[in-house]
């Protein structure tokens, strides 16, 4: 039987070995650490006596890839689906609270009700945007769209920061357009913010490891590759700490590790060298009833604001800026935006402050050219990760594709 090494259990490497059940291939996954999941887990924090995940991720009901996902290991059903998409922001500045709010179909007519768009925007601001979907990839936003006024600090700004992780003034115009694309100009019914509730192990990781499992599938933690040996065009040997494991003539890997790890795996690989950091912080205490599962912050150190049962978390992209600040001055801080957002009063309650330092690749048009494709120099080797070529930024949906694309070539081949 056909044997197919999947390296690495994020969500790139579990989403290729999902697509890979049905090709009725020995499917093993090596994880070097002692869990699954990746960026995208959950895991009990002692801080708060809660169970949070490791970084707040939004999925949208157009993420196409991840429902085949959810689907095939049966937890779609873990989402809930608002009725519309609809995106509150609060203005820490002004005070000021409004509703972006999309409407179902591809036709925009949303952009001609006042009540629908940013405050002080009209429809010729978003018709604008347009010029977003011709970039070409050597281009940033503010190459291509106003980067400034109403639009783009209320709208535009805090969602490609978002959704890059990388300030519109040096992100990627080809990866903000795919977002616009994808999400946007698809309509209501595709960009539906779905906010996974109960924790992103329940919904994305757990179920996945327990279907694998129930398809036979091996799963080895704390089982790192150290080299990849090659002869020729092929792959012919995984060296791990200790043994080594000798591949047949039919059989293939699937490398689904973080970008700096396969380069040192492959050395002659081509992948993105600068990243941006997420900080993501954890309150426990119980949001009212009437507050929004998420909402935007503008003019505040908070960016997004996750209502979850006993928690509220704030979200901050691009978080460089804050690597070094001391974590109790911090969360006092973003404590004090979040009490004003949300309307909970009180003293600083149980928090905890999760930074990740290399959170994503930089979405910059120099570090997005530098993707490389799924495909490699080595005919049974192929990549999988957020970072690869998927045409989006690093998102839960770019991973999940990527795995799936990698599996499909496995399969193809």
């Amino acid at each position: 039987m056909r044997t197919v090494h999947v390296i690495g259990a994020g969500l790139a490497g579990l989403s290729a070995a999902v697509r890979l059940v049905p090709s009725g291939a020995c499917i093993i996954v090596h994880e070097a650490t002692a869990y699954a999941g990746g960026r995208c887990r959950s895991y009990h924090d002692h801080a708060t006596g809660l169970q949070i995940d490791n970084g707040n991720h939004l999925l949208l009901s157009g993420n196409h890839a991840v429902m085949a996902y959810l689907d095939a290991i049966g937890s779609r059903g873990r989402l809930t689906v608002p009725d519309a998409a609809e995106f509150p922001f609060a203005d820490l500045a002004t005070g000021a609270r409004w509703s972006l709010r999309i409407n179902d179909g591809r036709l925009p007519w949303w952009i001609f009700d006042a009540s629908r768009r940013v405050p002080d925007t009209g429809p010729l601001d978003y018709i604008a945007l347009g010029k977003l979907l011709t970039a070409g990839r050597g281009k940033t936003v503010c190459d291509v769209v106003s980067c400034k006024g109403p639009l783009y600090e209320q709208m535009l700004s805090p969602l490609i920061v978002a959704a890059l992780n990388t300030d519109p003034k040096e992100g990627s115009a080809a990866l903000a357009a795919a977002i616009v694309r994808e999400a946007i100009l698809a309509g209501g019914e595709k960009c539906r913010p779905l906010v996974a509730h109960d924790g992103l192990g329940p919904v994305l990781v757990e179920p996945a490891i327990a279907y694998l499992r129930h398809n036979n599938v091996t799963i080895q933690f704390e089982h790192e590759v150290r080299t990849i040996t090659m002869q020729g065009s092929k792959v012919t040997s995984l060296d791990f700490e200790p043994g080594s494991e000798m591949l047949g003539p039919e059989d293939a890997i699937i490398l689904a590790v973080t970008p700096y790890a396969a380069a040192a795996l492959l050395p002659s690989l081509t992948v993105p060298v600068e990243f941006r950091a997420i900080l993501n912080a954890h309150y426990r205490v119980d949001p009212p009833a009437t507050f929004p599962r998420l909402i935007g912050v503008l003019n505040g150190v908070a960016e997004w604001i996750f209502a979850f049962p006993g928690r509220l978390s704030v979200t901050i992209s691009n978080a460089d800026r804050y690597m070094q600040s001391p974590r109790e001055g911090l969360a006092k801080t973003i404590w004090q935006e979040v009490s004003a957002v949300s309307g909970v009063a009180g003293d600083l309650p149980r928090w905890q402050i999760v930074r990740e330092r290399r959170a994503t690749f930089a979405a910059t048009p120099e570090q997005d050219l530098r993707r490389p494709q799924a495909k490699t120099a080595w005919t049974n080797l192929f990549l999988a990760g957020d970072w690869t070529a998927t045409g989006l930024p690093a998102t839960i949906e770019g991973a999940v594709r990527s795995g799936q694309r990698a599996a499909e070539l496995v399969v193809a081949q």
